[in-house]
């Protein structure tokens, strides 16, 4: 049985002792006259004898996932003849990767027979496991819907126990998600660490060229390496600060007109419209910018160079547009993070109590006064929100950096250039085999580190700001 099958019978068994549990509890309510005089009511009696069938198995199947492997391998290495055992930690990894894919039929003949009862071994012990876990939880399934069973009486307070379970349960998850965070945190910067070793942090701050081409042998040559991040970060603010140019308006404007201007007809229809952008693959805007944005801003610039020489403008006769520039991604980038701003700067529009904007009225406000002075500062919080999440979209996005702005690590502010960001090289470094324990290889989680720390930043210098303007109006 696979485990997708597993799970599905667990997930049914659990449903069947819900509504057994259910029946059950209706027929105890019987004797002490109705559901009423139940410590609480059905559903949770119901649900309580479901958890006690749903967690244990889950649990099981969880903990057999995660430990089987091991174990099964600590077994079959007692069985490895002594010279695999006596192998280095590289080597012995690939003889138990060649272990492995004989005893699923592949490769067999690159062992000899000496491996060969490691190989049975395995064999045997994977059958065991498929046919051991299936049973094991169908069994654990029955014992805990047998258990919630008998906890299903009139005096028991199901409720109690099925609030602690769901707060305990939510408890678990938000510790998993805090030390996701943490791992994530540590093995950036342990990695960071590593590279800095190799590359003084002085140099990565301040340097101004990054061509992270290491030189694989020692007579060849340009290919030393260089780390400075300053063209990365330029890169990336540049088209960030081009896009935010175009979302950041248009998008407040969007959400202004949509919420207090427009009828529910027009906002029934141009809400969705404009909400349909945020779900368009980040390649198609990749492909829009590539295809059509940039060569327009390249003849336009071709067109305004050749009037320049027509007409005598040195300034604008030596204008040159690359194929690829910060400027073409910056807009269609713009117009990707519009929905960000717009659907959660209406949300937040909306937000604010009625009773706000008729006391502006009523003081002889206009609507237009209102909405600078009364209903801006009242949700300002949620569309600073709204414009840090575009700030975080378009600092994260590659994919249209990538086909529209290209991978030269040029260090210029000029929008017509062709410049890259943070996250463009961390693919590019990150792409194919690599060595983990080159410089080259290692740059990528210094980037990552610089990012998030810059991110990081942001978010607290924003949310400060916020901070003051909301005491300020409360």
């Amino acid at each position: 049985m696979s485990l997708s099958t597993l799970l599905i019978v667990v997930l049914a068994g659990a449903i069947l002792a819900y509504m057994l549990g259910r029946t059950q509890s209706y027929q105890i309510a019987k004797p002490v006259g109705g559901v009423r005089n139940l410590a609480a009511l059905p559903n949770y009696y119901a649900s309580l004898m479901g958890l006690w069938a749903l967690l244990p198995a889950l649990l099981l199947i969880a903990l057999w996932s995660i430990f089987d492997g091991a174990i099964i391998d600590s077994l079959v290495r007692a069985t490895l003849p002594d010279e695999a055992k006596q192998l280095s930690d590289e080597d012995f990894g690939l003889v138990m990767s060649q272990v492995n894919n004989a005893a699923i039929g592949i490769g067999g003949g690159a062992l000899d027979e000496a491996y060969q009862p490691a190989i049975e071994k395995l064999k045997s012990l994977n059958n065991t496991s498929v046919q051991a876990m299936p049973v094991l939880a169908i069994i654990v399934l029955v014992i805990g819907g047998l258990l919630g069973f008998r906890a299903v009486r009139a005096e028991n307070n199901a409720r109690y126990a099925v609030e602690r379970i769901f707060n305990g349960t939510l408890i678990v998850c938000s510790t998993i998600a805090i030390f996701t965070t943490f791992g994530i945190v540590f093995s950036v910067l342990f990695e960071s660490i590593q590279f800095f070793r190799k590359v003084p942090i002085d140099e990565f701050l301040f340097g101004t060229h990054w061509s992270p081409q290491i030189a694989i042998r020692a007579d060849q040559a340009g290919a030393s390496g260089s780390f400075g991040v300053i063209p990365l970060i330029v890169g990336t603010l540049l088209i960030s600060f081009i896009a935010l140019l175009i979302a950041v308006p248009v998008g407040l404007m969007s959400a202004v007109y949509l919420s207090e201007y427009a009828s529910n007809r027009v906002r029934g229809i141009v809400k969705p419209a404009l909400e349909i952008l945020a779900g368009v693959p980040t390649v198609v805007y990749g492909f829009f910018a590539a295809l059509t944005v940039a060569p327009a801003i390249r003849n336009v610039g071709d067109g305004v160079r050749d009037w320049g020489a027509e007409n005598g403008y040195e300034f604008l006769a030596s204008l040159n547009v690359s194929s690829e520039s910060a400027l073409a991604a910056g807009i269609v980038m713009g117009v990707m993070i519009i929905p960000f701003v717009s659907s959660i700067s209406d949300d937040v529009i909306n937000a604010v109590p009625q009773s706000l904007r008729d006391g502006s009225y009523g003081l002889g406000a206009t609507q237009s006064e209102t909405i600078t002075k009364v209903i801006f500062p009242a949700a300002l919080p949620g569309i600073v929100g709204g414009i840090l999440l575009a700030a975080s979209r378009a600092i994260g996005e590659t994919m249209i950096v990538v086909m529209a702005a290209g991978l030269a690590a040029n260090l210029t502010v000029n929008p017509l250039e062709a410049v890259t960001t943070v996250t463009v090289q961390i693919v590019t470094l990150l792409v194919g085999d690599q060595e983990f324990d080159s410089a080259k290889t290692l740059a990528a989680f210094a980037l990552g580190l610089f990012l998030f720390i810059i991110t990081l930043a942001l978010n607290v210098i924003a949310l400060r700001v916020v901070k003051k303007y909301q005491e300020q109006y409360d």
